[in-house]
């Protein structure tokens, strides 16, 4: 059954093709019904094909369906071709399993919206995108699709287009990820003139060959990362993600969970071998994750929008990930992103619960005491935020003390990897205090409700809560196919099935004290984090309202997100705009249009000249003719 796996893509493919042709004609339950379908049957067939894999020998990976020969231009030769091992099985699960729970999601939170076809449609072409990236045998078609869903993710977070904050959030997306999309592209035609093709089997034999050197891989790795930095939204590129808040939240939840922020640390864990070959260049990779991780987490901790902290939460587990690409533990940083897929979809959706209730309120300063007027959003709230601080028996600890286990061990060559060891450990207290910071000012406390608000305050329908409850209940469960060594080499069952693919950097063992002393420390840093947060907001509310008076200065600074976007806006954006006005007013005006306006000037009094020539008069052409032959004459005689 695992040669149907290439339908995987096509099928919300054609749904989007049937809703953006016919979609204003058919009735709503139709367009939801389809589109959720669709993702749905994509679903299935990847649960199928993935079981099919289990059943297949690895010499047989990848399995490769090629559609046809797509570009043919002298020795450069794409094909359309989609690919299958465990490593896009993964990805096409997330997809297509997250994604199908956030259509039907929407279903209800956009129900009464003017642009519900359009969504739909929108929202499965970003899951087509997302399809094709992770299945692309190839960088171009990966590239594609890598655009596909910068497009998406432009049409989605600017939805409400008719809002400018809406419009512009979009337009930064798309910008930004663009600048980090160069880097990619060069990368892809460096690989392609060195190696001579972009297949990634062919890419990966002439790495295990020696066809690259380790300086050759490293700018190569660079360039790839600096797309999947953009892409993933990491330093320096990560401000496009907190305004992606605009969007629809379940938009949000597809982009932060399942989609767009998660192709980076997909494309490469793809290309382990190349990070493999260039340590250089892994360095950078977990340097540039460890700091993200420690840097989105500060900002977390003074934001008051609901949606914004769960942005920088993103931001900051994405860090997480790519810690695990850059110390060779790739299968630990793609068991984070499958559980973060969960418990992070969870609480965007969750948030946009308590959105719905309130009537589009997301401001935390005017909650507080919510757990008894939303019985089902706030354990499966409280759930999704257990498992993104790390507590223990729930995925992200699993999958956290993975990456982080790793990094120690790693630290026996290097003492480069203890710091990131350190840093982590660090994003670990901050992310398990914001998140609980947000549990306790939204849900407990006293209540800071608006009067208009409380009055129609209510739980979210079912079609909104049931998908919480199934999200809630992976949340829990997801961790438990990669347990740690401790416990038994073999129960890791998650790297166990991305073996034939990744290859995992120096394979060091630690003791089974050392681990269990790690477990503790990952164990003890995330109740730490909670403790305090519930005595700065539940004991003795007045602490942050001290700090805050007392350091105004390092308040202001995480408040304003260190003052990045407006650093940006003074070094980038206003010079260019200022210089394209500047390039308009004296050369686009003054030379260009003055060139086009002069010849079309010239013309026009060149026309009025003959004019005088061409007056229809036979007195005039006979007048003329004479003065001719007069100077015919006169030019004999002279």
């Amino acid at each position: 059954m695992t040669e149907i796996f290439w339908l995987i893509p096509f099928i919300p493919a054609a749904s989007t093709f049937v809703l953006a042709v016919f979609g204003k004609k058919l009735p709503k339950k139709y367009v939801s019904f389809q589109a959720c379908f669709a993702v749905f049957a994509s679903f299935v067939i990847s649960v199928i094909s993935a079981l099919g894999l289990l059943q297949t020998a690895h010499g047989s990976y990848p399995l490769v369906k090629n559609l046809f020969s797509w570009i043919q231009a002298g020795s450069f030769q794409v094909n359309l071709s989609l690919m299958f091992d465990p490593l896009s099985a993964v990805m096409a699960l997330v997809v297509s399993g997250v994604g199908f729970i956030i259509h039907v999601y929407s279903v209800g939170y956009m129900a009464d919206d003017e642009g519900y076809t359009r969504y739909f449609t929108y929202l499965n072409l970003f899951t087509f995108a997302m399809l094709i990236l992770v299945m692309a045998s190839n960088l171009v078609l990966m590239f594609v699709g890598w655009e596909g869903v910068g497009l998406c993710s432009y049409l989605l977070i600017g939805f409400w287009f008719e809002k400018h904050s809406a419009a512009n959030a979009g337009k930064k997306a798309f910008i930004v990820s663009r600048i980090g999309d160069t880097g990619f592209l060069l990368g892809i035609l460096f690989i392609f003139i060195h190696i001579g093709s972009a297949e990634f089997t062919a890419i990966n034999q002439a790495i295990s060959g020696g066809a690259i050197s380790a300086g050759l891989a490293t700018l190569l790795a660079i360039l790839l990362f600096v797309g999947a930095t953009g892409k993933s939204a990491q330093i320096p590129l990560y401000v496009w993600l907190p305004d992606a808040m605009e969007g629809p939240t379940p938009v949000s939840a597809l982009i932060h969970a399942a989609t767009m922020v998660t192709a980076g640390v997909y494309m490469v864990s793809r290309m382990n071998l190349l990070y493999t070959l260039s340590e250089t260049a892994a360095q950078i990779v977990a340097l540039v994750g460890a700091v993200t991780a420690v840097y989105a987490a500060t900002m977390a901790l003074t934001q008051n929008d609901i949606k914004r902290v769960l942005a920088y939460s993103t931001i900051s587990q994405i860090g997480y990930m790519f810690i695990g690409c850059g110390v060779g533990a790739y299968a630990a940083g793609m068991f984070h992103l499958y559980t973060h897929a969960f418990f992070k979809s969870l609480l965007f959706l969750a948030a946009g619960s308590v959105m719905h209730a309130l009537s589009g309120e997301i401001d935390m300063k005017k909650m507080g005491g919510l757990r008894k007027y939303l019985p089902l959003t706030y354990p499966t709230f409280l759930i999704g935020a257990i498992a993104i601080a790390g507590v223990p028996f729930f995925s992200g600890f699993f999958s956290k003390d993975a990456i982080l286990t790793k990094a120690f061990a790693q630290g026996q060559y290097s003492a480069f990897y203890y710091f990131i060891w350190g840093l982590g450990i660090m994003g670990a207290v901050l992310t398990a205090f914001y998140m609980f910071r947000l549990i306790f000012v939204t849900f407990h406390g006293t209540e800071r409700l608006d009067p208009e608000v409380k009055k129609h305050i209510h739980e979210s329908p079912k079609v909104m809560t049931i998908p919480l409850v199934i999200l809630a209940f992976f949340s829990v469960v997801a961790g438990y196919v990669g347990l740690p060594v401790v416990l038994g080499e073999k129960l890791n069952f998650f790297s166990k099935f991305l073996e034939p693919v990744i290859k995992e950097v120096h394979e060091v063992h630690l003791s089974l004290q050392t681990e269990w002393i790690l477990i503790a420390i990952a164990a003890f840093v995330a109740l730490l984090g909670i403790i305090i947060a519930y005595v700065f907001y539940i004991r003795s509310p007045m602490i942050p309202r001290n700090l805050a008076t007392r350091f105004p200065a390092i308040y202001k600074l995480l408040f304003n997100k260190y003052y990045v976007d407006e650093i940006y806006n003074a070094v980038f954006v206003n010079p260019t705009v200022k210089g394209s006005e500047i390039i308009y007013d004296n050369f686009d005006l003054k030379v260009i249009d003055g060139a086009v306006n002069g010849t079309a000037t010239a013309t026009g009094f060149t026309g009025k000249i003959l004019s005088y020539f061409q007056s229809g008069l036979i007195k005039d052409y006979a007048l003329i003719f004479l003065l001719g032959v007069i100077i015919f004459l006169a030019y004999l005689l002279f």
